[in-house]
């Protein structure tokens, strides 16, 4: 039935329908005919049929049993007969790229009639330009491949190449000269750290966390060490097709007896006879991106101690997917190097010098898993407060039981100081050199992504408590809760492991302790 076709329907009239053959309902303002489908809902009949349902306004019930967005799917869509006459809709349906209304659930240099200091008009602009492209190409695709475990589109990765935007998530620097980037609504010389901020915050919103390493995470810590240290030639050919979406990269770096000890890695590299090549042995694992990538830039023990060589897929290179508690789609895998034959051209940095390959890209990485992991608290922030404002419990919205807003004000407190402490690092970034950055702020980041990720475990256990058993439920209300909660540990992990972290930016302040404090 088209909307054209919709009537004006009197409430009396509609309480004339309430009987099994003859059902209908009201929810927001509109009015749908359940007759044929009451067989097929799957909550059963009986909840139809209920004297308050059947022929009544059952908007609260709906609304606290389901998510909004069922109403919009085009099957239910085709259950409605009418309009109650002389209402209009109150839930509001979201428009792709608009502002969330909901306190918190956004940053405050978002909301309205707040300031900032760091952020411009430009900003603004770019923010909502950012926001319109992931809600509109990317956050449909996420889903799908969360669930089939397909790699990201390549459809999605085009789109992404047109706007530049592979070369924006690396952040400033030389990559993006001669660029367009995001239409021309910023210059590659202005281009900052809080564009890339916006990017990575919009990019966590919109996507799921599986396919959100899935879709070219690797490249963003992978490429980074060929960009800094790799020869001209070869950035010359390695470079533009990776920026172009039309090759993908990722960073082997862990191993199965090596994570955060990257010290420790056993994977060897050899010279040839004739010195030309590297012969490179071993195993990496949980790499992401490794089972769809065609470059693995790889942390090698030489002789000289470590290295990093860039390695092409190849003859003696075999990838294993590794099932995890997030979706395959991130092309997590187990990689093994059989005798693998890579010309010397391909080392990334000084042989032996590999740890400072690998620390410069470090605070870079660690950064970008601060930006996500603050938008995503805020994104659970925002389904809390919905949940606890439709759900009723003893006649009374969930809200008002005062466990419920303590734990929903530890979650306001920690995404904000998170994204605080974070905008002031952005801040020193866009005000340093990469020299000053690796001094400074190494410690910084390294504490800000602990706390972080250790605020996002918090958040994540207490979202689980205020949605009950829906937040356990990969469908439904709390799927977006359930989905959290169980991805959290990745982020805890990736980048170094927060108790790691944490002793790193002690180890760093006691460094630069003066010799001549005393209390």
């Amino acid at each position: 039935m088209t909307s054209k076709q919709l009537r004006q329907i009197r409430r009396d009239e509609v309480g004339k329908h309430n009987t099994p053959d003859d059902l209908w309902v009201i929810i927001d303002s509109a009015v749908y005919d359940l007759s044929r489908f009451k067989a097929m809902h799957p909550g059963g009949l009986s909840v139809l049929l209920d004297p308050e349902v059947a022929g009544k306004d059952a908007t609260e019930a709906f609304y606290s049993l389901h998510r909004h967005e069922v109403l919009q799917k085009p099957q239910y869509l085709r259950l409605r007969v009418g309009f109650i006459e002389g209402e209009k809709p109150r839930i509001h349906n979201r428009i792709d790229g608009e502002l969330s209304k909901v306190p918190y659930a956004e940053p405050t240099w978002l909301a309205e009639g707040y300031h900032s200091p760091y952020f411009t008009d430009g900003h603004r602009k770019f923010q909502k330009a950012v926001r319109l492209f992931f809600d509109t190409v990317v956050s449909e695709d996420a889903l799908e491949r969360e669930a089939d475990g397909k790699r990201p589109s390549q459809s999605v990765i085009d789109k992404m190449t047109e706007l530049n935007m592979h070369a924006m998530r690396m952040g400033p620097g030389k990559h993006l000269q001669g660029r367009v980037l995001m239409n021309g609504l910023v210059t590659p010389e202005t281009f900052d750290y809080f564009h890339e901020l916006i990017i990575t915050q919009e990019f966590a919103r919109s996507s799921m966390r599986g396919y959100g390493d899935g879709l070219l995470g690797g490249k963003v810590i992978g490429l980074p060490p060929v960009l800094n240290f790799g020869s001209e030639e070869l950035k010359a050919r390695v470079v533009p097709e990776v920026l172009e979406g039309k090759k993908f990269i990722c960073l082997a770096i862990s191993e199965a007896h090596a994570g955060s000890d990257v010290m420790g890695l056993q994977t060897t590299a050899v010279k040839s006879e004739d010195g030309k090549e590297w012969i490179i042995n071993g195993g990496k694992k949980w790499i992401t991106n490794g089972t769809f990538a065609d470059y693995f830039t790889v942390g090698c023990k030489t002789e000289d101690g470590f290295t990093v060589i860039l390695v092409e897929r190849g003859p003696g290179v075999e990838t294993k997917q590794i099932k995890t508690s997030y979706s395959t789609t991130a092309g997590t895998a187990y990689i093994t190097f059989d005798n693998v034959r890579v010309p010397v051209e391909n080392t990334l940095g000084e042989e032996g010098g590999g740890i400072f390959v690998i620390l410069s890209n470090f605070n870079h990485e660690r950064w970008v898993m601060c930006c996500a992991s603050a938008r995503s608290q805020r994104s659970i922030i925002e389904e809390c407060l919905k949940w606890t404002t439709q759900r009723k419990v003893f006649g009374k919205p969930l809200h008002s039981q005062a466990v419920i807003r303590a734990k929903i004000a530890g979650m306001i407190s920690r995404a904000e100081s998170v994204q605080n402490w974070l905008e002031n690092i952005t801040y020193q970034m866009c005000n340093m050199s990469y020299k000053q950055q690796a001094g400074k702020l190494a410690g910084q980041i390294a504490l800000l992504k602990s706390y972080s990720t250790g605020c996002g475990q918090d958040t994540a256990r207490d979202a689980v408590q205020v949605f009950g058993g829906r937040g356990i439920t990969q469908t439904g209300m709390g799927k977006f809760i359930e989905h959290y909660h169980r991805t959290i540990p990745f982020d805890a992990l990736l980048g170094g492991a927060e108790d790691v972290l944490a002793d790193l930016g002690v180890r760093q302040a006691l460094r630069a302790m003066p010799k001549d404090a005393r209390l």
